[in-house]
């Protein structure tokens, strides 16, 4: 991992941290450079507030960590919901508004963030002045109402009183009454979303007005403007973003019965490999498939695998480097220094290698809603192996699915026994071997295949299949160990939930999860296809498979496992 990704992921630590110590929300963490409350993104609808880990310096994404910390603190986001308007211009006001009122809420105590968000709000002030925005009738316009509403909520003088005075004559005696009853009502959010509003309304209608209007400037420059502007409050952006959660209750049966979860037969179970379910010519026309996808992604393999070697690797010293001009001085040379004066090379240095030092298995479910994401999500675990692969890490692939629809031969058994209540699961368990720990990708990468085979998927059991996953991990030596679930829903059996209730698999694999966690031996991640699976795994993320796969979802996964 280059210096560049290894600061920015500092920055973003340090920051999270900031914001989990001050709110004691301890869900809030960054993500592929946004920050999210669990796997749900935390929307920064304040343009000062927009920062690059990358590219500003460490005040200015501090800044804006405090200026978050204090909308979570001092906002209630239902009451702000209710008054923030529809329209783009007007809400653009509104909510710039809420943030500049929470940010004169800094505690006396705590003079430091007050002049770190005064610094932040200056340095945005004049790098929108910079880049051209206020050339503009509609971006001066905007740049003046928010200066002011500034200069008014925190007492001080306006920034480049100048620049705006002749719009800030125009404007100020029209929002004068609201904009004199912002600061006065700071403390009481409901009674000063009344005075943002009217400040909202005031600026939307000149702005239409204008948009109309104008003659004096080309449509391409206003355009331009309104465009530019819309960049720094891209709402839909960060409300896109979210995932909806997997839906779990509560399953009676589960809680009431004495032995907890229960199995009505295990005779019909198996564990097969993958492999041998496919006939050998349509694995290696699965594997050409699978091949063209991959080379189409265009995922730069060799820097996911540094990342991996840095998060899962430890170095450890494998004799030393000589003929060095710095480190330790080669005491073997030191002759040749009285010889050759002039000679540097004298030192020697500790050469190190990386050494594994963790076991990653990824559990697949194989449930039929998964079948039509089939080459995705074999092109995603295809790489990931790969990647894994070359940092060193040893890597298992791992799927669950059942043998039969609607419980199989296990609900005949049931009915013929004469149905007795509350049998427990009620199909045939079939876990899937797709790879191996002992075997590398290259030696497996026909088995992986296997996954675009459509029959597969069928139904999902998924507690047993976690602890199945669990078990196989603890076998393997290893320093640390992970299992990735990746999957798109609740656990689904029509037998069993018909014999128990709705929730006795949910139930189930919430056990089997705490269970695990409690005992500390294996991490369990869940990566959600298109839902948040925060429900039932502690640590997740979510990705939308609809629009393909990406170097940044590879680099947020990568950033789940790097976690502890």
């Amino acid at each position: 991992m280059n210096s560049v990704v290894r600061q920015q992921q500092q920055v973003e630590e340090l920051c999270a941290a900031t914001l989990r110590a001050m709110t004691g929300d301890g869900e809030l963490h960054y993500a592929g450079q946004r920050l999210q409350r669990g796997s749900h993104v935390v929307p920064t609808y304040a343009p000062h507030l927009r920062t690059n880990a990358a590219a500003d310096d460490f005040a200015a994404c501090r800044a804006s960590a405090d200026g978050i910390a204090l909308r979570l603190l001092h906002s209630d986001a239902d009451l702000h919901r209710v008054h923030c308007p529809s329209d783009p211009v007007e809400r653009l006001i509104f909510e710039l508004l809420e943030q500049l009122r929470v940010e004169t809420l800094v505690p006396d105590a705590m003079p430091g963030m007050a002049g770190n968000l005064r610094q932040r709000f200056a340095a945005w002030s004049r790098a929108f002045h910079e880049s051209g925005l206020t050339d503009s009738s509609l971006g001066i316009l905007l740049y003046t109402v928010t200066q002011i509403c500034w200069s008014r909520l925190h007492a001080l003088p306006v920034l480049e009183e100048d620049l705006i005075e002749t719009t800030r004559a125009g404007i100020a005696p029209v929002i004068g009454t609201p904009l004199a009853g912002l600061r006065r009502t700071r403390h009481d959010q409901a009674a000063f979303a009344l005075h943002a509003l009217a400040i909202a309304r005031i600026v939307g209608e000149r702005v239409h007005a204008e948009d109309e209007d104008s003659r004096s400037e080309s449509d391409a420059a206003r355009d331009a403007a309104k465009r530019s502007f819309a960049l720094l409050l891209d709402f839909d952006r960060d409300e896109a973003e979210t995932f909806p959660a997997a839906n779990s209750g509560e399953s009676k049966t589960f809680k009431e019965s004495e032995s907890g979860y229960r199995v009505f037969t295990t005779r019909f179970d198996v564990e097969v490999n993958a492999a041998s379910l496919v006939r050998t010519a349509l694995l290696n026309e699965y594997r050409q498939r699978l091949d063209a996808r991959v080379a189409h992604q265009g995922i730069n393999l060799a820097r996911l695998a540094r990342v991996f070697a840095a998060m899962l690797t430890t170095p450890e010293r494998d004799g030393w480097r000589c003929d060095e001009e710095d480190g330790r001085i080669d005491g073997r040379r030191l002759a040749q220094l009285v010889g050759s004066p002039a000679e540097r090379r004298l030192f020697r240095q500790e050469h190190l290698r990386p050494r594994a030092t963790c076991a990653v298995g990824i559990l697949i479910d194989c449930s039929g809603s998964m079948s039509g994401l089939a080459e995705t999500l074999a092109t995603l675990v295809d790489i990931l192996v790969r990647a894994l692969d070359m940092a060193g890490v040893d890597s298992e692939v791992l799927g669950f699915t059942t043998g039969a629809w609607n419980g199989g031969r296990a609900w005949k058994e049931w009915q013929a026994a004469g149905r007795p209540p509350q049998p427990g699961r009620l199909n045939e368990v079939c876990h899937l071997v797709f790879k191996n720990a002992g075997r590398n990708w290259r030696r497996s990468r026909a088995d992986i295949a296997a996954l675009l085979k459509a029959d597969l998927f069928r139904e999902g059991i998924d507690g047993e299949a976690v602890d199945w996953a669990c078990n196989r991990l603890l076998a393997r030596t290893a320093e640390r160990r992970i299992l990735l679930v990746i999957s798109d829903g609740c656990p689904m059996d029509s037998a069993t939930g018909l014999a128990n209730d709705a929730f006795y698999l949910d139930n189930h694999l919430q056990e089997v999860v705490a269970r695990r966690e409690r005992q500390g031996k294996v991490e369990i991640l869940g990566l959600g296809v298109g839902l948040d699976l925060s429900p039932f795994y502690r640590r997740v993320a979510s990705a939308n498979f609809a629009q393909g796969l990406d170097n940044q979802l590879f680099f947020d996964i990568a950033g789940l496992l790097r976690k502890r």
